[in-house]
């Protein structure tokens, strides 16, 4: 990696996302800590987003998406590529795979588990003999769960002796405008399971991410409108547990069973105690599933997109970026009764602020923090980062890891 141009190459600067990350890079890494440049498809765009920040004639590198060769030429000049450019499942393949070929280190916004299994089948045998690490889930799914996770289960170790069998994590606070990248990503994974029914039942392992023989056989909840006693309130599905909670427990299978061979991890949206909060957790409850079954019936699908859904490139404000934010709760109790708990903050909203600025920051921790002697392969931000990503995360991300009381 020595002989490499840049740290990080900024691929899909100009999606509405990468022009955040681009915007938080240069003001970040100002001093020129970071080498850095942006690519895409259109140097006419990339260009217009270069002058509107003001990037004083930064690089400028073009490659299509399906171009293999140009993205050889991309990877050939930089240590890290780091990837907006989604729905991954159709347009992911061909950069991941020339990561791998080339040991370019990678990292990406993705929260779409089949893709990443297919990624992994075809290139983990290949990214550990290139040396390439890849890291997938490096946004608001699935940083500040598995973060969370491993925060909880060190300071465990370090109080009890030992690690947490269990723990729930509970969104207390989220705030910010949809995605419209990600509302993409979920419908095309619905279209693909609908057409699929292997794809269907993949999607219902809670270890589908999960290197082959990792031997867990615990049954995950999947929570449904109840009440939680141990909150003292009302809990609904959480839209993004479907990926965090895989991504989990692979961070688990990759660190040898760190938090055992009977580990339950679950999420769930606190919605307020009494009548109101199970008011709201029923309607959260009813919300997604009918929006599941909608996008599963091509009909309904075609007018959501028309009229409901917001579309690529569209996203928050400056301002409601600005105003968002998030708290997540995570609850542990040990085998023998302990518990303890801790509170992960955004100061952004999660889908474009916030994923942002973390994204940008495991990006850098992939350039400048890990040991040149640790292998390639298809690492979680836990098991590669841990404590490096969130120290960086605390000192310029806006984010908070803290042990709370009782």
């Amino acid at each position: 990696m020595a002989d490499k141009h840049f740290d990080i190459v900024v691929y899909g600067a100009t999606s509405f996302v990468g022009q955040i990350i681009t915007r938080y890079i240069h003001e970040e890494f100002a001093d020129g800590e970071i080498s850095w440049a942006i690519a895409g498809r259109s140097h006419s765009k990339l260009q217009q987003v270069s002058n509107e920040i003001g990037l004083n004639g930064i690089e400028i590198l073009v490659a299509d998406a399906a171009d293999e060769i140009a993205l050889r030429s991309l990877c050939d000049r930089t240590t890290v590529v780091m990837s907006t450019v989604g729905p991954y499942a159709l347009y992911g393949d061909a950069l991941v795979k020339v990561c791998v070929e080339s040991g370019t280190h990678y990292c990406d916004l993705t929260g779409e588990p089949q893709w990443i299994r297919k990624m992994q089948s075809r290139h983990e045998d290949a990214a550990k003999a290139s040396g390439a690490r890849i890291v997938h889930c490096c946004g608001f799914d699935s940083i500040p769960s598995d973060l969370g996770v491993h925060f909880l289960q060190r300071h465990a170790v370090d109080q009890f002796g030992e690690t947490c069998s269990k723990i729930d994590m509970r969104v207390i606070k989220m705030k910010g405008g949809a995605s419209g990248g990600t509302i993409a990503s979920m419908i095309n994974m619905v279209k693909e399971a609908s057409a699929n029914p292997e794809l269907r039942r993949e999607l219902k392992d809670p270890y589908s991410l999960c290197p082959p023989g990792h031997g867990f056989t615990a049954r995950q909840r999947d929570i449904k409108m109840e009440y939680d006693s141990e909150l003292g309130g009302w809990i609904a599905p959480f839209v993004m547990a479907a990926i965090n909670t895989r991504v989990v427990h692979r961070s688990n299978a990759l660190s040898e069973n760190a938090y055992g061979d009977t580990f339950f991890y679950e999420e769930a949206t606190a919605t307020g105690d009494g009548k109101r909060g199970k008011r709201m957790a029923r309607a959260t409850s009813i919300g997604m599933g009918g929006l599941m079954v909608g996008m599963a019936l091509p009909p309904v699908r075609w007018l959501l997109e028309k009229t409901v859904l917001p579309k690529p490139g569209e996203g928050p404000s400056p301002k409601d970026q600005l105003e968002g934010g998030f708290d997540l709760l995570f609850m542990g109790s040990g085998p023998n009764g302990q518990t303890i708990k801790a509170r992960v903050t955004g100061d952004r909203d999660p889908g474009y602020g916030s994923t942002a600025k973390m994204l940008s920051q495991a990006a850098a921790c992939l350039a400048q923090d890990i040991s040149a002697d640790t292998p390639g392969g298809f690492w979680t931000p836990a098991t590669l980062f841990g404590d490096a990503l969130i120290e960086r995360l605390v000192a310029h991300a806006g984010l908070t890891f803290d042990l709370v009381s009782d």
